[in-house]
């Protein structure tokens, strides 16, 4: 097999496969053997039928057809390795010859991933901020602490306060007519915590233990339910229970009960810690990104189209998988939001092609200077992710193969080891 390569307009190639005459005998010669398993030949016992009486039957196109669905896609897998072009996309095939007793040659044009013009990438000297953890954060992270361990304790009078964590009845209506839906007993409520729609948990402030109270709110127009989307409704209520947290007071004490520490000093210094250790990460990490910004900004490409709408539904199938986790669909979310597949696709399409570019941008530095990710770093990463989640090496590595996913993975630890190349070429 040869192979020719011919540049046709930006980011597009055309390849010249030719095809030994053999190969093409041998795979028509294939496919009359599976036509004749397919279809009844007068005559002939199914699959017993000679090619030239299966030709006979089917034509001679059906016969060529039935040759190259098995032909061409091996054929041209091979000529895209020889050829070493990238395509990002299906490639639109023309025969050029099709004649037995001479070579097959077809034409695949297809699109391919665009060169990237380098800007500066080194000497860039972008500083890294200062990690400072104030004061305010860490009494911030103490009182968090301090909610975190408050006792629920339940009032036997009063009236309901934000925060109040209430068990209730109620029953909504909208015309005088209840809803399907709009109804529960002993429901459990933190005011406060906007779970239900606005106005509810606002007007349930002030009620008394045992006082009936109607509370009116207005549904959202964007509300997901289109029956009482914008619609005034009533809620007719029963508080059944208060119950408020009481917090501990900040002292020595409190840092026994709820840390190894014998001291509130000591509980501090350890959040400071702690709080210090997080902060040097997120300033790192937004130092990395900073000098990634500037070195694909200072790059060029136009890229494909077809790489646009391939990352912006790979954007898309994650926030599905990640709303799913929350017992949400797509569908659902686009009503909450009131927006479509459509109005969602362009407001991502900016990051899509921004995300795309970077990856360019980084893989073609790894070429430039010859950044590669060894199959003994794959193989640590792999050792070091099966750990954190309690699993074996060996078998994670080997699902990773199975899916096809393992080059994907190697392709992201040659990014972050060029990030990191990058990290140290700008500091």
């Amino acid at each position: 097999m040869s192979v020719s390569v011919e540049k046709l307009e930006k980011n597009v190639v055309a390849l010249e496969v030719t095809v030994e005459a053999e190969k093409f005998v041998s795979a028509v010669n294939q496919a009359a053997k599976v036509l004749a398993k397919k279809v009844n030949v007068p005559g002939f016992r199914k699959g017993k039928a000679p090619r030239r009486m299966v030709e006979l039957h089917v034509g001679k196109e059906a016969l060529y057809d039935e040759a190259l669905d098995h032909l061409i896609g091996p054929a041209y897998a091979e000529a895209v390795i020889e050829s070493g072009i990238d395509p990002v996309d299906r490639p639109n095939v023309d025969l050029v010859q099709i004649e037995e007793g001479k070579d097959l040659i077809f034409k695949a044009k297809v699109m391919v991933k665009p060169e990237v013009e380098l800007g500066d990438y080194k000497g860039l000297k972008v500083e890294q901020g200062a990690a400072v953890v104030t004061e305010e954060e860490v009494m911030e992270a103490l009182k968090s602490k301090q909610e975190q361990h408050a006792r629920l304790i339940t009032l036997e009078e009063g009236k309901v306060e934000n925060d109040d964590t209430v068990t209730l009845d109620f029953e909504g209506f909208t015309d005088g007519v209840a809803f399907i839906g709009g109804k529960a007993e002993n429901y459990e409520l933190v005011i406060g915590s906007g779970t239900f729609i606005p106005g509810f948990e606002e007007g349930l402030i002030g009620t008394e233990i045992g006082q009936p109270v109607d509370v009116n709110v207005n549904f959202p127009d964007e509300y997901h339910s289109a029956e009482l989307a914008g619609k005034e409704a009533v809620f007719k209520t029963l508080i059944k229970k208060i119950q408020r947290k009481e917090l501990s007071a900040l002292d020595d004490e409190f840092a026994k009960d709820v840390s190894e520490f014998e001291t509130l000093d000591e509980l501090k210094t350890d959040l400071r810690n702690k709080l210090m250790k997080t902060t040097e990460v997120r300033v790192k990490d937004e130092h990395a990104k900073a000098i990634v910004a500037k070195v694909v900004d200072n790059a060029s490409v136009e890229i494909p189209e077809v790489m646009i709408t391939e990352r912006i539904r790979v954007m898309l199938d994650d926030l599905s998988r990640n709303l799913a986790q929350q017992g949400m669909t797509l569908e659902q979310y686009y009503q909450y939001t009131n927006s479509t597949e459509e109005v969602m696709q362009e407001q991502v399409r900016p990051q899509a092609a921004e995300s795309v570019k970077m990856d360019l941008v980084l893989e073609t530095i790894a070429k430039a200077e010859g950044i590669e990710v060894t199959e003994d770093e794959v193989d640590e990463e792999i050792k070091k992710v099966s750990e954190r989640h309690g699993q074996d090496a060996a078998l994670l590595k080997q699902t990773l193969i199975a899916r096809g996913e393992l080059p994907f993975y190697k392709q992201s630890m040659t990014s972050q080891k060029t990030v990191s190349f990058l990290v140290e070429q700008n500091t």
